[in-house]
């Protein structure tokens, strides 16, 4: 019998990784990795089928096997920091001077030299005058003025897109691609949602290139099923979809290290880091989930959601700056932008009499970044890399293991110059390169209210061991390291689900409304390349803006399979006393029911709880909190007497307390709800798919942030 294989690909700056895994037993069964193919005629989409061929050749593994391939890409986000984008042109329509001054894009502004741009030309047509003639004659006046892709944006359109649909009707007939502003986004809010529809047009030449020539690549590799591809918000969609919103694929790379930490490391609660040798990308998992933002592109806020990760300058191989006494920064600077070897990874007898030598590795840059030049002229960086091997706090075995000896010796040079032993020189670089992480995670958690009592460290990325735990031991945190770290990003393309999200600003919503919402996230999933009878949907009410958020998650195959055996209560209790850090004596079982566990422990007088499911997955973990086990018709009781059994009062604020249900087999998360009567509607959603009867566990968190 074939086995089912889910194949992902990453695309990374220097390589292509491609990871085949086993959808029933999670375990990996090969990795093809070949460099990253930017001079390619056919762009980065080679290497995206060589990475593909070389797994499935090198490991054995059928075209017919793979049931599921997707891939991350750069080329969004590479066309627009390179300025290859094209000409827009945008249709503004509306029935007032308000909506013809928002309509209006001037060019975006890509980079700090104003050099590479998205250069608009605008018109715009008032709805009482809009028929088929104006809008092809509008169309042809853009084209005229060089405009090769088309913007349509009509006020209110999220309402009813009629004249949007028509314009892109038009251009079809002409054979010019047109964007749908209200197809982009359903967010209320001319300007930013025309600016984020200029964003995706002008990269769509570009895209639909790389689409059909990765696709075509595909399918002549004996690959049947639908290619995927990596949205910059941590899920997929279906390769005809992206052709119509490319922009959701921005910053797909970082969403994927982050997904392949949540699903292959079972984070629940954690600060997530890739460490390259450039750059460390650094996001949060808070609850099961990875924190979303929109993305900010020109200077500008678009409504492209996208995983909120922070790109810090610090990294394995990041340089070291110093004055005559001390180490004062370390970064942005690597080793590979001097074009100087690390130390670390050089042999001691290369490394002659070193002696200190200061230099600027770019022009503007400061003089002040340290090299090591031998007897012989040989110069050498060191780095975080190389200080983290002189302190032996990286293990034999590990990606960022370098030559003690090399290391020792180029810190010397640096320790002698700054009179200072080689245990304080390479200590006052480790706690230079961990302040700049250090400062991200402390930003992040506090805006995204994430417990520090909960919080740990997850790595990825060659760099993580010589960073991450000496950065956990500063902060008193727990630690993980994923197993495969290089290729996590590949993983977590594998591993990841059709997402698709509808945003709207209603006041006051009614149930309707948010049926109707449900729905049409429903459709857009499907639309996506979900199966229909594997969705799930989150529902989200944000009371302070009236923003109504639906987030649809599904599969691509009709029967969804475990990704992993159950765990039994005995192997539950081991893995939330890790997480808790307490022994396990000191867990105790609070409920369970078919496809959850809770475990509780006291800490300071107050219970902490962990939600795990049987899969060994902890979907909850709070500090303050309650749980207990009913009915779906048992539910709305227990709610209103957490909402005010758990509310903490400060000052003149009620802090309303989070609720959370394990129904069926998916935790629902209602954190942030500000009003009973909406948390009621909002669960209503949810229960009129199940039945009275079934057991549902509740939980209540108290919000002591």
């Amino acid at each position: 019998m074939n086995r089912a294989v889910r194949v992902g690909i990453d695309v990374g700056g220097t390589h292509t990784k491609a990871v085949a895994i086993d959808n029933d037993t999670f375990e990996i069964l090969g990795i093809g990795s070949v460099k990253t193919t930017h001079d390619d005629a056919l762009g980065v989409s080679a290497g995206v089928v060589h990475a593909f061929e070389k797994c499935l050749n090198d490991n054995d593994i059928a075209p017919e096997e793979v049931m599921f391939i997707a891939h991350s890409t750069t080329q969004a986000t590479n066309a627009l920091l390179e300025g290859d984008v094209a000409v827009t042109g945008v249709i503004g329509m509306g029935s007032s001077f308000l909506a013809k001054r928002q309509s209006v894009i001037k060019d975006i502004i890509l980079d700090e030299t104003g050099k590479r741009k998205i250069v608009t030309h605008n018109k715009y047509i008032p709805l009482k005058k809009f028929d088929q003639s104006i809008a092809k004659r509008t169309i042809e006046e853009l084209v005229g003025e060089g405009a090769e892709v088309i913007v349509a944006s009509k006020a209110f359109g999220v309402d009813n897109k009629r004249e949007e649909e028509a314009v892109a009707d038009i251009g079809k007939s002409m054979n010019i691609e047109v964007s749908q502003a209200s197809d982009i986004s359903k967010m209320y809010g001319l300007s930013k949602r025309t600016r984020t529809a200029v964003i995706n047009a002008s990269i769509l030449p570009k895209m639909f290139e790389t689409a059909d020539s990765t696709e075509n690549s595909v399918r002549q590799a004996g690959i049947k099923v639908p290619l995927m591809i990596m949205r910059g918000d941590g899920g997929v969609m279906d390769i005809n979809e992206m052709r119509k919103r490319p922009v959701l694929t921005m910053l797909s790379g970082p969403a994927a290290s982050t997904v392949g930490a949540l699903m292959y490391l079972k984070a629940s609660n954690a600060i997530f880091f890739e460490v390259g040798g450039t750059s460390t990308d650094i996001g949060v998992i808070k609850n099961g989930r990875p924190m979303i933002d929109y993305s900010v592109v020109g200077g500008h806020k678009t409504l492209i959601s996208s995983l909120d990760v922070h790109v810090s300058g610090v990294a394995g191989g990041s340089m070291v700056r110093a004055d005559s006494h001390n180490v004062v920064a370390v970064g942005p600077r690597s080793a590979h932008i001097a074009k100087l070897p690390y130390a670390a990874f050089s042999k001691p007898e290369e490394i002659i009499d070193p002696k200190v030598v200061r230099i600027q590795p770019l022009e503007n840059d400061p003089s002040d970044y340290i090299a090591i030049e031998g007897a012989d002229g040989k110069r050498f960086a060191i780095t975080v890399t190389c200080a983290a091997n002189a302190l032996k706090l990286v293990k034999e075995g590990d990606y960022s293991f370098g030559n003690y000896e090399a290391s020792y010796k180029a810190v010397k040079a640096l320790a002698d110059e700054l009179n200072l032993s080689v245990e304080e020189t390479a200590t006052q670089i480790m706690d230079k390169a961990s302040d700049v992480v250090i400062k991200v995670i402390n930003f992040l958690a506090d805006k995204h209210k994430v417990e520090r009592s909960q919080i740990s460290l997850v790595g990825g990325g060659g760099g993580a061991t010589s960073l991450l735990p000496y950065t956990a031991k500063r902060m008193r945190l727990g630690y993980d390291i994923a197993q495969h770290a290089e290729v996590i990003s590949s993983i977590g393309v594998a591993l990841a689900m059709v997402r698709d999200v509808v945003e709207r600003v209603i006041p006051n919503p009614n149930a309707q409304d948010l049926e109707d919402i449900r729905n049409e996230a429903i459709q857009s999933a499907t639309k996506s390349g979900a199966s229909p009878e594997t969705i799930e949907v989150q529902m989200e009410i944000d009371a302070q803006t009236n923003k109504v958020r639906a987030i649809a998650t599904g599969s691509t195959e009709v029967k969804t399979t475990d990704l992993v055996a159950q765990v039994d209560e005995a192997e539950a209790k081991t893995l939330v006393a890790k997480s808790m850090q307490v022994t396990e004596e000191q867990v105790y079982l609070v409920e369970e029911n078919e496809f959850f566990y809770c475990f509780g422990t006291m800490k300071n007088e107050q219970q902490e709880l962990r939600i795990i499911d049987k899969k060994g997955f902890i979907k909850i973990q709070r500090g303050d909190g309650e749980a207990v086990k009913t009915t779906v018709g048992g539910i709305r009781n227990i709610v209103d007497k957490y909402w005010e059994d758990l509310a903490v009062y400060k000052s003149d604020i009620k802090l309303a307390p989070d609720i959370y249900l394990c129904i069926g087999a998916k935790v629902v998360d209602y954190t942030g709800m500000l009003e009973l009567s909406q948390l009621h509607m909002v669960m209503d959603t949810e229960l009129m798919q199940h039945g009275g009867r079934e057991e549902v566990i509740v939980v209540g968190a108290r919000n002591n942030l």
